[in-house]
């Protein structure tokens, strides 16, 4: 039988992933057992690594590192047609994935879980979105995915990552004072998102929003509790529109955000669905999409709920 894969981002977490790679080792031998530790260099190569591993069998196929780094794991083996188990070590920025799963950040503790937890079958989002070339492309999504707010606050994040701007910031508060940061940034100087959606067989509707989440999962930029009633098993979505509120609001109800309170607010609207297809008003405008922290291309976008698609070691 062949050893679990354990698929790491040396890169997650601004780069402390690296740095920390030979004490989360031990931790992970000491409590889990032996592994075979395969390293990225570059996006979208954990997918590569986790499809490989698959497809010669790998029944356990652990991501260390970030929201990002989870989804590609996750995109690798829904593509690769198998039924291999995904597994957590959580060592990135958001860590909202593992917010909803309930994995604890503790090295030691996420590896007990990876040794004695269950396997739980969990809903997956597909999403057919147009890529930069122009392109119609299909990739799969375990968390949220959103356009408005959130696409500018990932590309905030991710250009003050890459710059160094947020500087020598302690480790464990980068993740959620970067996030909060660009969002109040964002919040001052974003303009409201015309769009045309439509959910199921509904009639399309014409919305201005701040923010619209098509969420399977719970959280999302950073500790958002955006979809606090989702839940990843029940075949639907959690569809979450923040109206066109203005700054002052946002960033007076962030807090609300963050605890999940939100959904009682006028403008903010909630409802379930299985198909979202969401598309410009104005078709000469590039609306950008967030895909598990990730903005991947534009809409015009469909996203659809796949049923209990990928196996995943549980608490």
């Amino acid at each position: 039988m062949s050893l679990p894969v354990i698929i790491v981002n040396p890169q997650s977490a601004r780069g402390a992933t690296s740095e920390a790679w030979p004490g989360i080792a031990s931790d992970l031998y000491q409590h889990f057992g032996a592994f075979k530790p395969e390293f990225t260099n570059s996006p979208g190569e954990a997918s590569q690594l986790a499809a490989e591993a698959a497809r010669k069998g790998t029944k356990l196929i652990i991501a260390c590192g970030g929201d990002g780094t989870i989804s590609e794991v996750a995109n690798g083996i829904l593509s690769s047609g198998t039924n291999a188990e995904l597994g957590i070590l959580p060592s990135g920025t958001g860590g909202d994935f593992r917010r909803t799963l309930e994995i604890p950040t503790r090295t030691s503790e996420a590896a007990r879980i990876l040794r004695t937890g269950k396997t739980r079958l969990i809903d997956v989002g597909s999403v057919t979105y147009t890529s930069r070339t122009g392109e119609l492309h299909t990739r799969y999504f375990i968390g949220v995915a959103s356009f408005g707010m959130s696409a500018d606050v990932i590309g905030r994040v991710k250009e003050a990552g890459d710059s160094g701007k947020m500087g020598k910031v302690s480790k464990w508060l980068s993740g959620r004072l970067s996030f909060a940061t660009a969002m109040a940034e964002t919040a001052l100087k974003s303009q409201p998102t015309r769009v045309a959606v439509q959910l199921d067989e509904d009639a399309e509707r014409h919305m201005t929003v701040a923010n619209l989440c098509v969420a399977n999962a719970r959280y999302f930029g950073g500790g958002m509790k955006i979809a606090p009633d989702a839940k990843l098993d029940d075949g639907k979505f959690d569809v979450v529109s923040i109206g066109d509120i203005g700054a002052a609001r946002i960033l007076a109800n962030a807090p609300r955000l963050y605890i999940g309170a939100h959904l009682s607010i006028p403008e903010v609207g909630h409802a379930l669905a299985t198909k979202v297809i969401a598309r410009p008003l104005n078709d000469a405008e590039r609306i950008e999409i967030e895909v598990d922290g990730e903005l991947p291309g534009y809409l015009p976008a469909t996203f659809q709920i796949l049923t209990k698609a990928l196996r995943v070691r549980c608490p």
